[in-house]
């Protein structure tokens, strides 16, 4: 999925929602563990109820890895189910990978042929030549890690060095490895109120913001300080949706808070003119 087919589905839903499919099995209606798949059914169900809403879907890949053989065959059929339902969404694939270059070429194998994800997230720990690998695909993006939500960011993602945070330098540099067609940011809406001070660094960039919902962020701060001339947002939200109910109509109560976050997200974008 290129720069044109995103921002154009963006405009054409009134949208800029990614929702993340961080399906965890002991989550699920119970009524769903009777099928064959319960995860992949419990998937299927939600992309059916909220793909008129979505643009981007984010499996976690922790909530199907930790299930082994089983999880990896629920991850490959909701997959391939949205590639041939709903061609028009892109699928991330939330990984955070990111290791020496031979190692992320194996990675960026896995992730862009053998499972056909159109972006993937990549740790930007080890520098240019762990990431390369993945921006050698056409058509597919890599969204590097940059500020995060988590408590444990402070760490790290601020220390102060010659008056540049660590994630600023890591948005200066990696920018010139890449192009805005091809790489995004993790950026947590929790910290909102950085953005402002990110897009002086990566204007035009797409920028995946998780942390909307259960986590306590801001669609309105997000929307706010992080929308650009092309959007240049998708923000995620996962258990404010998927776990919204567990009734059997668990999947209405699920496309209801997706209707809510787009009628929010298009009165943003009417804001500031951009549909």
């Amino acid at each position: 999925m290129d720069y044109l087919q995103l921002t154009g589905n963006i405009r054409a839903k009134r949208s800029f929602l990614c929702i993340g499919l961080d399906s965890e099995i002991e989550k699920i209606p119970s009524f769903l563990l009777r099928a064959k798949d319960p995860v992949f059914e419990f998937n299927k169900r939600i992309i059916d109820a909220t793909a008129k809403y979505a643009v981007a879907y984010k499996p976690n890949l922790a909530f199907y890895e930790c299930n082994g053989i089983k999880g990896w065959k629920s991850l490959e059929l909701t997959l391939r189910y949205i590639k041939q339902t709903y061609p028009d969404i892109m699928v991330i694939a939330d990984a955070k990978r990111g290791d020496i270059g031979n190692t992320s070429k194996m990675y960026a194998k896995a992730f862009f042929e053998n499972y056909d994800f159109d972006a993937v997230t990549v740790a930007p720990y080890m520098g240019e030549d762990s990431v390369a690998p993945f921006l050698s695909y056409q058509g597919k993006w890599v969204i590097l890690l940059a500020l995060t939500s988590n408590k444990g960011a402070d760490d790290f993602q601020y220390h102060n060095e010659d008056g540049i945070k660590l994630f600023e330098r890591v948005l200066s540099l990696s920018k010139k490895w890449g192009n805005q067609g091809n790489m995004m940011y993790v950026v947590g809406a929790t910290r909102a109120e950085m953005l402002k001070e990110i897009r002086q660094i990566v204007p035009d960039h797409f920028l995946l913001v998780p942390g909307i919902g259960a986590q306590g962020g801001s669609l309105l701060e997000v929307a706010k300080y992080g929308l650009n001339s092309n959007c240049g947002l998708l923000v995620n939200s996962s258990r404010g949706i998927i776990f919204a109910g567990n009734s059997t109509d668990f999947d209405k109560i699920a496309e209801q808070k997706a209707l809510e976050l787009q009628r929010e997200m298009e009165a943003c974008l009417k804001e500031k003119k951009l549909i």
